[in-house]
Formats: C-alpha cells, structure tokens, sequence
C-alpha cells in the first residue's frame, strides 16, 4: 500500500508541479503525519522532493525531474488502453495526435507491461451510439472543440425548436451522448446545451473569455440531463406488455423509461404483465408504446389509451384502403 501511495504522490507532484501535505493527505486518504512520513522517505530514496514556505508553498519536484512508467502495474498498464475513444477524437480533429500519443505512451511502457496493453486495445472498443441509431459527425465539431480549448467566443447560427437563431456564446465544453455531440456554452452568463449537428453557421470571433473557476461540465450535464428527462416524462402510464412485450422492452423504450419502469412481479391469467412507465405529451408516448404493436395495451391515463385507439384507427384505415 506505502508503494503504491508513494507512486501516487510523485504523479500528483509531476502533473501539478506544486501541492501542499493537506492536499496530499487528501488525495491519498491519509493523514498529515503519513504524508510528512512519505515525503521523508522520499527524500531519503533520493528524489528531489523539496518544500516552499508560505502562502502560495508546499511540497515540488526538482525542475526537469520526471519519473518513468515502470511504476505502473499491469492492470493499470492494461486500462490506460482501454478508453475505445479513438473514434471520438478522429471526429474531433485529434486521430492522429492520440495514435501518435498512444504509441509513445507503448515505447515508454516496460516490455512486460506493453503486452497486456497492446490486448486490451485489440480485445475491447467502445462503441457509443445507442442501438438502431448513426452517429452524428457534425461538420462544425472540430472549431467548436478547439473554441473550447482557446476559450474564444463563437457566432453560431442556430436551429432551435422556433426556428434558425443567432447568438454569440462562449463554449465551455463537448460532450458526447450515445453518438450525438452537445456544446456547452454560455451566453449571457448562463450555460446552455446546443447539439452541434444543428449548428448550421459558425464563425470564431477576435474575442476570449475567461472560464468561471467553478464550472463544472461533469456536475452541469448530470444534473442538466436529470432534468430534462423530468420535463419530458413528466406523467405516469400503466400498460401491460405480452411475454413478447417484455422481452423486447429494453431495446424499444429509451433508457430513462426502461429504468424508471415498475413491473408486477407475476404475470396475470393471461401471461400478461402490468407495468407503470414515465411517459410525455400523448403524442410522444404513442409513438414510443406503438413500437410493441400488438404486445402492448395501454390502460391509463385515459387520454393517452384515446390516443393510442385513435392512432390505431387511421393507420387501420389506411392499410385497409
């Protein structure tokens, strides 16, 4: 454990280049007297670890000191390589720069560890869109990616859901959602999420801003996405699904529908199960229930069962036509 703590500590010092024993107690999940006690040892093993007083001090490394990779384990080694990313940042602009990066990360690697991570690129991909859905490659992806990096404010031309609209906004961040890229931006001092693809102008203004020190985009796209998916199941259904129905759930509801589902723990006399789902506007839950065709009878709300029976009707008329 001393080991890998000690490992743990040179990392945070050649990364940060500056951080105080708090800090470091902090990050190891020890206490001060364990971190005074790592540093000592340190120092007695001949790393140049040394101490700055003051208010802006704390513990560093020599200038130009770098540790190698050889304190990294196997299964460390083996996870570097397992991000499956690589289509992420070829959509990015950035292939290139992380096969290049890769592969000096491999010759820096100890040969008996090189092997393992060579395995895991070969064995494991990520594949991020969801089912029975493309990824998007937004054209305009690359410029936002690096409006972001150089913190410059944008002029986009934007279709929202009234229309084409113009905004200038200061991107804080890219995320990918099960194939589709979003921009983090704010405008007005308020972030918001555009979904590249809809970006149908884009032009980088003479103009940078300063980044809030306390954005999180992790925190933001968490508590942001929890809220829309509220917003837009903002009611309650209760269907039952046949054996067919059942089995076929999860690749017909969407994620958030799947899991936030109750299920009757048996099936009734007619092997049918009860279920309560989150559902939106009448129309949005028929166009997602319709998709079970004859596996799925809704029950309530009432509307929502009128929907659903007008719905069938005229899809019943014109194929009988």
């Amino acid at each position: 454990m001393r080991a890998s703590r000690l490992i743990s500590i040179l990392n945070i010092l050649q990364a940060r280049g500056r951080a105080t024993a708090p800090e470091l107690a902090a990050e190891c999940g020890v206490t001060l007297r364990t971190v005074y006690r790592d540093i000592d040892a340190m120092s007695e093993a001949g790393i140049p670890v040394y101490s700055e007083r003051g208010s802006a001090g704390g513990y560093r490394l020599l200038d130009g000191y770098r540790i190698q990779l050889n304190g990294l384990s196997a299964r460390e080694a083996e996870a570097l390589f397992m991000t499956g990313l690589t289509g992420a940042a070829t959509d990015l602009g950035l292939g290139a720069v992380m096969v290049g990066a890769q592969n000096k990360l491999l010759s820096a690697m100890p040969a008996e560890l090189r092997k393992g991570a060579v395995q895991m690129r070969r064995r494991f991909h990520l594949d991020a869109p969801a089912w029975f859905a493309q990824a998007d490659q937004p054209v305009y992806l690359p410029q936002v990616a690096d409006a972001v990096w150089t913190q410059q404010a944008i002029y986009i031309r934007y279709e929202s859901w009234n229309g084409l609209k113009e905004r200038i906004v200061e991107p804080l961040g890219v995320v990918m959602k099960s194939g589709a890229w979003y921009m983090v931006a704010q405008g007005e001092n308020t972030p918001r999420t555009y979904k590249i693809s809809r970006i149908h102008a884009l032009s980088s203004l003479d103009q940078h801003f300063t980044r809030p020190a306390d954005f999180d985009l992790a925190a933001y796209w968490d508590a942001s996405t929890l809220r829309l998916q509220h917003d837009l199941h903002e009611n309650i259904a209760t269907i039952r699904l046949s054996p067919t129905g059942i089995r076929m759930r999860e690749i017909f509801l969407s994620a958030y529908i799947f899991s936030e589902m109750k299920l009757s723990p048996e099936p009734d006399e007619d092997g049918w199960y009860l279920a309560t789902i989150p559902v939106g506007k009448s129309w949005h839950a028929c166009i997602d229930l319709l998709r079970f065709g004859e596996d799925v009878e809704v029950l309530e709300p009432p509307e929502l069962r009128e929907k659903m029976r007008e719905m069938i009707t005229k899809m019943s008329r014109i194929y009988n036509a």
